[in-house]
């Protein structure tokens, strides 16, 4: 009788899983599920369980290397190495020495998916500095909304997790995402958006990845935002800013094919506006920023800030005499 070969299991890995960000991600798990030092209103996951800032071994760094080295040998294709999970990877200590072994053992890019709020440690930014892509979060600007959404554990502070995450990324020889969160109500006026706009010029990502609530959440506390908002959000996040694409609730339209190559050809003419790519469109803004959002992210078109007006251009675009 012949044997089946079961495919291997890993207590600290999954996937690789498709990523809207990351492609095919290997998912590498640091802490028990729910173990944070924040509690976010948005959570898909449901209220933390085990709320802390101390950082501690939740997890064998043993285990966790020898999953990795198992899985490296036995398949080991992935587009990046991603250290997250169902909790902060940052609250794991000997992080940075795991993901330097990483490192050692596999050519594949690591990427570290956090909260960003203990990046002022000495242990966050160490974890940080081995990351190709380090992708943390910026939900607010201000101290009230930041206790409103990301509910912090005590003496958590916004200025800390600021300061924590200038010094970080100015330090960083790899590339900054900086997600934005936003939630109906919370952190979505236009108040709140200029705020964010300034402390991420400060933080200075090469990407602003603007995102809103698209799961349940356990009690609805929070709720999406419109496209009407996200289109405004880019504009005010500035060129570096993009909308992920699962965060428009209408996605995008019959026709978007042909429209992302009327976009091309709008923007390889001249540099163009939002507006401006909107009127060649005969579309509303709101609909434009769909193809707009989606050729930035595919790297076809840049964008550049002038006069206060950001100008869309396409990739490889010279101007002409």
């Amino acid at each position: 009788m012949a044997m089946s070969m079961s495919k291997p299991k890993y207590k600290h890995l999954y996937g690789p899983v498709p990523s809207r960000r990351l492609g095919r991600s290997l998912g590498i798990n640091m802490v028990p599920h729910k173990t944070c030092c924040f509690d976010c209103s948005y959570c898909q996951l449901g209220p933390t369980t085990t709320h802390t800032m101390q950082v501690a071994g939740y997890a064998s760094s043993q285990e966790i290397m020898a999953d990795l080295e198992r899985w490296l040998r036995l398949d080991g294709e992935a587009d990046y190495l991603t250290f997250a999970g169902s909790g902060e990877p940052t609250l794991q200590s000997g992080l940075a020495e795991i993901m330097s072994l990483a490192r050692e053992h596999s050519d594949v890019p690591i990427a570290l998916l956090t909260n960003g709020a203990l990046l002022w440690t000495d242990q966050g930014r160490a974890a940080a500095m081995q990351a190709d892509v380090l992708m943390p979060s910026l939900d607010a600007a201000t101290p009230g909304t930041f206790a409103r959404i990301n509910r912090p554990c005590p003496g958590l502070t916004l200025e800390r997790v600021i300061a924590g995450l200038v010094e970080t990324v100015a330090a960083s020889k790899g590339e900054t995402w900086l997600e934005v969160m936003l939630v109906r109500g919370a952190n979505d006026s236009e108040e709140e958006l200029a705020a964010i706009a300034e402390v991420a010029a400060r933080i200075g990502p090469e990407q602003i990845q603007i995102n809103t609530v698209v799961r349940p959440v356990p009690g609805g506390g929070a709720e999406r935002v419109s496209d009407a908002l996200l289109a405004r959000a880019c504009e005010v996040l500035g060129p570096r800013a993009t909308v992920i694409d699962s965060a428009w609730q209408h996605g995008a339209p019959v026709g978007a094919e042909r429209s992302t190559e009327e976009v091309l050809a709008l923007v390889g003419y001249r540099p163009c506006t939002l507006q401006d790519v909107a009127h060649g469109l005969g579309v509303h803004p709101n609909e434009a920023i769909k193809y707009v959002a989606r050729l930035l992210s595919e790297g076809r078109i840049s964008q550049t800030l002038q006069d206060g007006e950001t100008y869309y251009t396409k990739a490889d675009f010279t101007g002409s005499s």
